[in-house]
């Protein structure tokens, strides 16, 4: 592809997975095309690149997941200079204390078990801990219904995504990246290739290659081209809090009830949770679900460390997860029909982290016609044509 000199790659949707497609692509020193981005909202007022809680763990069960992990943990450390304009780095606060996942019963300390065998294989830094070793080492969480607990030593953390974004933007704006502020509203198909998007102005943009990086809205541009994509947005709420009790050490915990609770500097922290399947619906309004904290996390919290009896609500806010329902993982690469359109979709809130491997892969499809630093196959459209789920046991 890249030596036809006017290859044209259009990308719908400029979030942090576009953006980063972008900025690889243009990166790739045999790249001689063009990249257009379309992006309906430049403010980014309700993309999830922007409302996202920007979190990055190795702690998956699955190789791929974990693969992708590690290379984003490298990435983001390198990211200042990566991304440098002219000198200007950009600050991610990107800080490693870790995850903690919480097992309470013996079926989930086999999971642990389980997944820390896939883990370490891949070369992730994963401490199981027993309940004893949790006391000693978190003297303020409540561990007496634990039976095993998994930590990440390094590699494992959380960062500033909305500067993730930005940077990724504005290196592949520097690159010759020409972003348009405007909303795509269809395809041109002929047969097994797309011909141009159009525009709700009633222009159109002609192109090579399309990738689909909607984030939510992913399965309605994919419907554009006769796609059948599971991918819906869901609303996630976002609680932040302060405590008057500091908590040494504390890393991001994930409870055994799917509750998340992280620091966020000296007494703050963030928390969070997803709904119960009978009150998760498609499209909800991006407004804060106020009664999930008071009657769900509240006490969750306060059960698992018990100086959050006394926390405070300080704010919040809502975002969407693209939320893949075939099993929760990305679906990435080329469609194998629609021979020029690429699959960016469906990461699941896990698209912030995964965005760097992510962006990296397309960008050496479009230019290589392969994966050549991670294969990401494992990924394709094709598993779930075939009911051939990537079952993912770390699903939060």
């Amino acid at each position: 592809m890249h030596e036809d000199r006017d290859f044209h790659v259009v990308i719908v949707g400029g979030g942090v997975i576009g953006s980063a497609v972008a900025c690889f692509t243009l990166q790739e020193t045999s790249f001689r095309g063009r990249v257009t981005v379309i992006e309906r909202d430049p403010s980014y007022a309700r993309a999830s690149s922007a409302l996202s809680a920007s979190s990055i763990r190795q702690q998956f069960g699955t190789a791929i997941n974990v693969a992708i992990s590690r290379y984003g943990i490298a990435f983001l450390r390198e990211a200042a200079e990566r991304l440098a304009i002219d000198g200007n780095r950009p600050a991610l606060g990107l800080v490693e204390p870790g995850y903690l996942y919480l097992a309470a019963t013996e079926d989930g300390a086999d999971t642990l078990r389980s997944n820390h065998r896939i883990q370490r294989a891949q070369g992730a830094d994963i401490a199981l801990l027993e309940p004893d070793a949790l006391r000693a080492r978190f003297p303020w969480l409540a561990v007496d219904d634990v039976k095993l607990g998994a930590l990440g030593t390094r590699g494992e953390g959380w960062f500033d995504g909305y500067s993730l974004l930005q940077a990724f933007r504005g290196k592949a704006r520097a690159l010759g990246a020409n972003y348009v502020a405007a909303e795509a509203c269809g395809f041109e198909r002929a047969d097994e290739r797309i011909d141009a998007v159009t525009l709700t102005d009633g222009s159109r943009l002609e192109g090579d290659v399309f990738v689909n990086a909607a984030g939510p809205w992913a399965a309605e541009v994919a419907c554009w081209a006769g796609v059948d994509l599971p991918v819906r947005a869901r609303r996630r709420s976002v609680f932040a809090f302060t405590c008057p009790t500091s908590l040494p050490g504390c890393p991001l915990v994930i409870d055994p009830s799917g509750l998340w609770f992280r620091p966020e500097g000296r007494a703050q922290f963030i928390c969070g949770i997803s709904p119960d399947a009978s009150n998760d619906p498609d499209d909800a309004p991006l407004t804060v679900d106020h009664a999930l904290f008071d009657d769900v996390l509240w006490p969750l919290l306060a059960a698992r460390v018990p100086a959050f009896e006394a926390l405070r609500v300080t704010g919040s806010w809502a975002g969407y997860y693209e939320v893949n329902t075939f099993d929760h993982n990305g679906i990435v690469g080329f469609h194998p029909m629609i021979r020029n359109l690429v699959l960016a979709n469906g990461f699941s809130g896990h698209g912030m982290q995964q965005s760097p491997a992510v962006g990296r892969g397309i960008a050496e499809l479009l230019v290589h016609g392969r994966y050549r630093t991670l294969d990401l196959s494992p990924l394709a459209y094709e598993r779930i044509p075939s009911g051939r789920p990537l079952v993912e046991s770390n699903v939060i």
